[in-house]
């Protein structure tokens, strides 16, 4: 009767041990292949929200690999052919503008203050486009928002002509 215990306890161990083995090669193979559950839209930018800056390196990272392409834009490269630009073109073309700053006024402080916050541009550079007036503050704009830098910096005291 031991001799009966015995060989069913090898088995029972046979069998636990092949049911290991085999939870295994389906979790190798779960591994290998990607899950196809399907996600819509809304759910893969909620995911993608969800992720640290690394994490969405490492995965443009994956998908320059998996796709062959290259996240970099192209230098250079026309977006649609010159036929397919051809057909495209707009009937009515964009015009843009330039503000110059023509007079400074009494204000030169708040002028200066104002030219740094519209460009973007340092101290000493601001100070420098001020003293040189009348120059150009912003180039090839459009009309709508060099309406509003001018009306910005008329509010301060200077001069300001659209061309």
């Amino acid at each position: 009767m031991a001799e009966a215990k015995a060989k069913k306890e090898v088995k029972e161990e046979k069998e636990v041990k092949e049911e290991k083995e085999e939870q295994t090669k389906a979790k190798k193979e779960a591994k290998k292949k990607p899950t196809k559950t399907k996600l819509s839209q809304e759910e893969l930018i909620a995911h993608i929200e969800g992720m640290t800056v690394l994490e969405l390196a490492e995965l443009v990272k994956d998908l320059e690999e998996r796709f062959g392409v290259s996240a970099a834009p192209m230098v250079g490269a026309p977006l649609i052919s010159p036929a397919e630009a051809a057909e495209a073109k707009p009937v009515e073309e964009k015009k843009e503008v330039d503000v110059i700053l023509a007079a400074v006024g009494d204000k030169k402080i708040h002028v200066i203050k104002e030219v740094r916050a519209i460009t973007g541009i340092g101290l000493k550079e601001a100070k420098d486009l001020v003293d040189q007036s009348p120059k150009a503050v912003k180039e090839e704009i459009s009309p709508e928002e060099a309406d509003q830098i001018k009306k910005r910096l008329e509010e301060v005291g200077a001069t300001v002509e659209i061309k």
